[in-house]
């Protein structure tokens, strides 16, 4: 089985035993660095940069530089995305976002999970496991959206919250770890 079945599987896997997956992770390296590069008015440069990036680019979608991420090809946004300035997408595995998601600045998304094993994890093992998030979310300046979380549709996540797990549909969630404090009206 090769390294990238082993993510794709949620197994441990080693990122830098695959010479396929360190050219995907360097192409997509070089990528963000033209894109981060782009002046303010360059937005044909910046929307070709990001067709040739993102998996799945939906209408409209702003990625605010700088913009950093793994692969770029595992990430599914769909149409109305924004992301403000130092947004970081570790993409080994399915980051899938729906339709009109706001993201604040300098927030995190990552797939990836290191061994909890001191052994593993100085050899460079990790998981990944996929994050999903529903339509309509926002997800406030700071927070982190840890391997596995899905968010539901509507929902706000507070600034400087760290998700793990899942964040029912219509809430608003604040915190370390992200809880939810109460539902929104319909």
């Amino acid at each position: 089985m090769t390294e990238r079945e082993k993510m794709e599987r949620g197994e441990l896997f080693d990122p830098e035993a695959d010479a396929e997956m360190r050219l995907a992770r360097r192409r997509c390296a070089e990528l963000c660095y033209e894109y981060n590069r782009t002046a303010p008015w360059e937005e044909k440069r910046r929307a070709e940069l990001l067709g040739r990036m993102i998996g799945q680019l939906g209408r409209g979608a702003v990625f605010t530089p700088p913009f950093w991420c793994d692969y770029g090809s595992n990430i599914s946004v769909g149409d109305g995305f924004y992301s403000n300035h130092n947004v970081y997408f570790t993409d080994g595995v399915a980051i899938t976002i729906g339709d009109h998601v706001l993201i604040g600045p300098n927030c995190c998304l990552t797939t990836a999970e290191h061994a909890l094993d001191p052994v593993q994890r100085a050899a460079g093992l990790e998981y990944a496991r996929p994050i999903r998030i529903g339509d309509n979310v926002w997800i406030g300046a700071g927070c982190t959206v840890l391997a596995g979380a899905e968010i539901g549709d509507n929902s706000v996540i507070a600034a400087g919250s760290v998700v793990k797990g899942k964040i029912p549909p219509n809430v608003v969630a604040a915190g370390v770890p992200c809880r939810v404090l109460r539902r929104l009206e319909d």
